[in-house]
């Protein structure tokens, strides 16, 4: 896990309040602002809640065992090798995505964290992609991964999972950003190629929950 400055009861209670139904960066930020913290936030009257717009079903699901067992589940995930969580608020949060507006309060990394600081070009394109543009989109991710660029992508079926093979191949470094929990990998074509980019010094990254589905 990534070293921080907040104690272990007070990151368990960001992770139940990232799972939340409901809460996204936007609520998520007005909750922080507003209580100071998550362990706060959670036992906070629903009145405050409500105060703050927040909708009855994220303040209802505060107690439910699901979300209190999600974020136990995630503790222990952190227990792993090369299993990281990033805080919007601590030191080793990517710097240029703290300056968006709402950005993800909670990024789960498994990998190397350290390259989300690094140079990158993103190459996405179609699933269905023809063998001259996969052919096309490897090369270009060799050249440039080779020049020191991070090839970041979505680790997609087609153009994405060229652009993350294409800088591996050359020893290069590269970050899928998942749409699912980094438990629940899609496509699950792409788990190989995903275990090959954590072993060697890449990442993956969910703002996501572990378990979170693809929609």
């Amino acid at each position: 896990m990534s070293q921080s400055d907040i104690s272990p009861a007070e990151l368990e209670a960001r992770l139940r309040l990232h799972r939340l139904p409901e809460i996204g960066p936007q609520r998520y930020h007005a909750l922080f602002r507003a209580f100071g913290s998550a362990s706060s936030a959670l036992s906070a009257p629903a009145s405050a809640w409500r105060a703050l717009g927040l909708p009855p079903a994220s303040s209802e699901a505060r107690r439910n065992p699901e979300v209190r067992d999600g974020a136990s589940a995630a503790m222990r995930w952190l227990e792993g090798c090369k299993q990281h969580v990033l805080l919007h608020d601590q030191p080793d949060y990517p710097a240029l995505l703290a300056e968006i507006k709402d950005p993800p309060p909670v990024l789960f990394v498994a990998g190397d964290p350290g390259i989300l600081e690094k140079p990158q070009l993103a190459m996405v394109g179609s699933r269905r992609a023809s063998r001259p543009g996969l052919d096309t989109a490897a090369a270009f991710s060799k050249c440039l991964a080779g020049a020191g660029f991070v090839i970041t992508s979505g680790l997609a079926l087609g153009i994405d999972g060229a652009a993350h093979q294409g800088a591996l191949d050359i020893g290069g470094q590269t970050i899928g950003v998942l749409g699912t929990g980094l438990q629940k990998l899609y496509p699950q074509r792409h788990r190989a190629l995903a275990d090959a980019m954590i072993a060697n010094g890449s990442a993956v990254v969910s703002e996501f929950p572990l378990d979170a589905g693809p929609l």
